[in-house]
């Protein structure tokens, strides 16, 4: 049996982590990037890297983040996911799965849609519309792009100018406005790591400003999560499809909701306060994930 990582550096900390627990537990292990990969039709091999046939000889493939690209490289990227779908290959997450939550709107759309408590959200492509849902949404809002990760790119506004001159900048460039309301939480959130039908492991994530990614700088506590929380997170992944997810929630005055979910989370600041090692629960999971499909 060989499992495949999909990935962009093959010395990415996640990656040598799940290279080695697959390593002991005595299965091999490839990486692959998306730019090396070659799709064929009326050929056998569907999907290859070099003279590696990744249809026919992988048996599962996770898929880690893909990183920046053109809409036509987006689409091929996931046109390949589905491709070894369909050809039996175990994809962890699902091509339809990325596709759901790369996109935030689609995301909280679906999790709303479902009963999930999420914040209040605006999204239009007109600036004279967003400028009434910054109104709308208490003249305090967060922009964020529409696909991205880590906080990049997000700005809190509480300015009606400077939400005017930044709507139409943003239209400018033909860019979506995703404002979504502020929601005071103390500058911390959750981070729950779902896999499977469980919350692995979760962090409190304490930043210096409103901003709570670790990549941002935020500090990762350690925290024991209740029964409530853990069954929001895991519905949530479910909703979207994800069999590994990364689920951000922020409590205020007592009540939770979720704001994002990342299909290809990393977990390097939670493995710094958790005990047990994370990569081995998913190697576990992955492996199980194989002899169901068997």
């Amino acid at each position: 049996m060989m499992v495949g990582i999909l990935g962009r550096d093959i010395n990415a900390w996640a990656t040598t982590q799940l290279k080695e627990a697959f390593n002991l537990k005595g299965t091999s292990s490839a990486f692959f990037r998306f730019p090396n990969l070659v799709a064929k039709i009326r050929n056998l091999a569907a999907v290859s890297e070099g003279n590696f046939d990744i249809s026919s000889k992988l048996a599962a493939l996770i898929v880690r983040p893909m990183g920046r690209g053109s809409l036509e490289e987006v689409i091929f990227r996931m046109d390949l996911l589905h491709s070894l779908e369909r050809h039996g290959v175990s994809v962890i997450n699902s091509a339809g799965a990325i596709e759901r939550c790369v996109d935030k709107y689609l995301t909280l759309a679906l999790l709303d849609e479902s009963g999930i408590p999420v914040p209040r959200t605006i999204v239009t492509e007109n600036a004279k519309d967003a400028l009434n849902g910054f109104h709308e949404l208490g003249s305090d809002v967060i922009l964020k792009p529409l696909f991205g990760s880590r906080g990049i790119g997000s700005t809190r506004i509480s300015d009606e100018n400077v939400a005017t001159r930044i709507f139409k900048s943003v239209r400018f460039h033909h860019g979506v406005l995703y404002l979504q309301e502020f929601v005071p939480h103390g500058g911390s959130d959750i981070r729950a790591f779902v896999v499977g039908d469980r919350v692995t492991a979760a962090m409190r994530r304490v930043g210096k400003s409103w901003k709570t990614n670790v990549s941002q700088g935020a500090r990762p506590v350690r925290i024991e999560i209740d029964e409530e929380l853990e069954s929001l997170a895991v519905r949530a992944a479910k909703i979207v499809g994800c069999k590994i997810a990364g689920v951000d929630i922020l409590e205020s005055d007592g009540d939770l909701m979720i704001i994002e979910l990342n299909s290809q989370p990393g977990w390097r600041g939670l493995q710094s306060v958790t005990q047990f090692n994370i990569a081995d629960h998913i190697a576990d999971f992955v492996l199980k994930e194989v002899r169901k499909a068997g």
